[in-house]
Parts: C-alpha cells; sequence; structure tokens
C-alpha cells in the first residue's frame, strides 16, 4: 500500500502494489496518478511544492525526477549513502539538502497508515484479492475526504 498524501492527512493518491516491491520502484507512479483540482478554472496541479519522504525514497533515480520536475526534495539520506559519498571524496559531489524543520511535518503519513492499520481487514491483510484489498483502502479514503467536507 503506498499513498501520497496532503498536508493535512488526507489521501491524494492510493496504489496498492505486490507485497514485495519497494517503496522506490512505486514513486513514479505515484506521481503520475497525482492531480489536485484548483479551486478556480483551469487544469489540476500535478506537480507538488514539495514532497517528504522517508529514507526509503532517497535514491539517484527519485531524486532526479523531482529535481527535473521542481520539486523540492525534503528526504533524509541514509546513512550507507553518506558513507559511499564521502568515501569518493570529491567525486562524490554535495551532499543533498534537507530542511530538518519541514522534515517533521512528514509524521502526517505515518498517521494515515495508523488509521488505515485501525482497520482490521487492512492491517492483518486477510484480503486474497488485491481488487478487495484496494477498494477497503479507497472506501477509507472516501470517508476520510466525506468528513473533511461535510459541514458541521
Amino acid at each position: 500500500m503506498h499513498h501520497l498524501v496532503d498536508g493535512n492527512g488526507r489521501p491524494l493518491v492510493t496504489l496498492v502494489g505486490p507485497g514485495q516491491a519497494g517503496d522506490a520502484p512505486m514513486f513514479p507512479h505515484l506521481m503520475r496518478q497525482l492531480r489536485v483540482a484548483r479551486l478556480g478554472r483551469g487544469r489540476a496541479r500535478t506537480r507538488p511544492d514539495r514532497v517528504r519522504g522517508d529514507k526509503a525514497y532517497s535514491s539517484r533515480a527519485i531524486r532526479g525526477h523531482l529535481r527535473d520536475r521542481g520539486i523540492t526534495a525534503v528526504i533524509p539520506e541514509p546513512a550507507d549513502q553518506a558513507g559511499h559519498r564521502t568515501r569518493r571524496g570529491s567525486r562524490g559531489g554535495r551532499p543533498p539538502t534537507l530542511d530538518a524543520v519541514d522534515y517533521r511535518g512528514r509524521n502526517v503519513v505515518e498517521r494515515r497508515i495508523a488509521l488505515l492499520k485501525q482497520w482490521r481487514g487492512l492491517a492483518t491483510r486477510y484480503d486474497k484479492l488485491a481488487i478487495v484489498y484496494r477498494c477497503a483502502v479507497v472506501l477509507h479514503a472516501v470517508i476520510t475526504w466525506t468528513k473533511t467536507l461535510s459541514v458541521g
């Protein structure tokens, strides 16, 4: 289960991938699906201002993808990548910048995953078919957005 959420933890894109697939290979698929409608007229936004991710998203391909699209990456560098870079000396390049204050906002994603795990079927993965599992994830997203958009 892979998510893109807004700054308030509301899901924008949800993908269910194979169980053994890592986070980094799913990232381009998530970004391709991102569409945020504008308040007025115009096309939907497909480029966020910044992307916050954990160390699993710290790869050269992801950073390059974000850089090419003009998106700020708020992703820490894992210790092994930092070690490889420093071992190469001046050929290793500069370390990627990290806004530590902005990175604290990444817990929004973790809280969203924690809320999803409150549903027993999602936490235990009893569903054998991916489509049924995805339906439960999408239903949870619909309930989240309905609570947000309801007047009360």
